[in-house]
Order: structure tokens, then sequence, then C-alpha cells
């Protein structure tokens, strides 16, 4: 398994004491992770090592491959090494059942996506809307969950971030329960990789459709970590940070409760505020 932190050297400034001093630092890892159908390469990801199973069930999810755990066969690390030698576990092979359509290879992630972008590489706006379509069932219009609770699960997700103690540098995403139970939590440089991690748990446990549950990132609520929740049937999405433009109307479309700013004792409900009780 990759490392999830490694040891740099850093210069540490202190500016009101006017001097420099040399000193380790703990940072989160990254490294690349390919991902293949079979013999057959789909995309390579940039993520932090870890629960890398989880990200490849969860990415197959999010990219409309699979939507049940009994599509996904089996999955393994292949042979990769680095200069020494050594393995590196950086690529994951998954098999899928001989039923389920692949994708069109016209279609796959040629490049490298990045830690930062969810869906680089996808060919348009138009079909992620249209495969988020009706993904969720939940009634908008009946409350899951008090403002009250809601409002502890950023602190509740806060007291897991294991890695984001050590290095300061992490995204986490954390699946709850409707009476805040969470029951997942994931940590990762990038927060789509978390968002996937999670939902790819719940997937090998056969827990998809996510319909009764709520997934609270510890970001900003992007386009892709609406669709990645929408993809998974998860009906709220909560940030502690400001959405995007677009995540509100994909929210809106998906018949999503989008929430952001989720802080202390206020929140913004900017798509179906039904299922939120105040």
């Amino acid at each position: 398994m990759g490392r999830l932190v490694q040891r740099v050297k850093a210069t540490r400034i202190d500016i009101a004491g006017g001097r420099a001093t040399s000193r380790e630092e703990t940072l989160a890892a990254e490294e690349p992770l390919e991902i293949r159908l079979g013999h057959e390469a789909l995309m390579v990801s940039m993520r932090t090592p870890g629960d890398d199973f989880d990200l490849v069930a969860g990415l197959l999810v999010s990219e409309g491959i699979i939507f049940d755990g009994e599509q996904l066969i089996s999955m393994r690390f292949c042979a990769g090494e680095d200069e020494n030698g050594r393995q590196t576990f950086n690529v994951v092979e998954a098999q899928l059942r001989p039923d389920v359509p692949l994708p069109d290879p016209a279609s796959r992630r040629r490049v490298t996506t990045t830690s930062a972008c969810g869906i680089c590489g996808t060919a348009s706006i138009d079909a992620v809307h249209k495969a988020t379509h009706h993904k969720i069932t939940a009634a908008t219009d009946q409350p899951m969950i008090t403002a009250a609770l809601l409002a502890e699960l950023p602190g509740t997700l806060r007291e897991q971030q294991k890695l984001f103690d050590k290095t300061g540098g992490v995204h986490a995403a954390g699946l709850f329960s409707t009476t805040g139970e969470l029951l997942y939590v994931r940590e990762d440089v990038g927060r789509h990789n978390a968002v996937d991690k999670v939902i790819g748990a719940a997937l090998r446990e056969g827990e998809l459709p996510l319909s009764n549950t709520i997934l609270q990132v510890s970001g900003r609520a992007s386009f892709e970590l609406v669709q990645k929740a929408a993809m998974a049937g998860i009906p709220l999405l909560a940030a502690v940070s400001a959405p995007s433009s677009l995540a509100v109307d994909l929210a809106d479309a998906s018949s999503l409760t989008l929430v952001g700013f989720s802080r202390g004792t206020s929140m913004n409900v900017y798509t179906h505020p039904g299922r939120i009780k105040v």
C-alpha cells in the first residue's frame, strides 16, 4: 500500500522573529492510480493512497458504469513498480459482470484526472444531466432531518479527520444516516476522491441506492460532487463552504437538497428545502 503521508524538508520563516529555520513537515501523499476494466485502461486518477478499492468502486458509480455491488465481481492490484523494483500498488484492475456494458472507448479519459478535478474529460454537461436523471427517489417535501442535527454533522466529520490532523492538506466526506450516525468517512487530497471513496465503500456493502442518507463534505459543493451524490441516489448534500451556480442548477434538476455554508448555527439551503425541518 502506498504511503498516506510523506516527510519533506521545509524552511520555516518567522517574520516577527526575523529568522528562518529548517524543519521537517508532514504532507499528504499524492500518487497516480491507473484504473483498468479487465485489461483495458479506463483512466488515471491522482489520489491519496488508501481505500483504493473504494475509490475505484465509487468512480465506476459516478461514471454511470455500475449502480449495484453485484455488477462488480472483483478488484485487484496489478503489477506496478517504482525505480527500485518495489510494488507501488498504483494500478487497480476491476472485473465487471459480463452483462455490464463497457463505456465507449471514445469517451474514456485518456488523460490524467487531477485531484482538483472530478469530471475532466466528460463529453458534455448534458450527458451528466441525463445520467443523473431520476436517480433520487426520496420525496422532496418530506423532512429527513432537523436543521439542528444537520448543523452538528460538520463537527462530527471534523473529529474523524485523522489525516487532516497530521497534514492539514486533505478533504473529507462523511456519509450519515438521518439520525446523525456516521456510516462512512474517507479523506483524500481530492474532494471528489473522498466522495468516491465513501460511495464506493457503501456500494461494496450492497447499500446503493443511498436514498436515506446525507452526504457531508468538508469543503465547497462543486458540480461534480452534486453529480456523484445524485448518481448514488443521495438526496441531501451539505457543505461547509459555498456551492457553485452549476452545482445549484444540477441539484435542482436532480431533486437533490443542496446545503452550503453549514457552520455553527446557520446554513443556506439552495434547493428542495422540504427535506429539512426547522
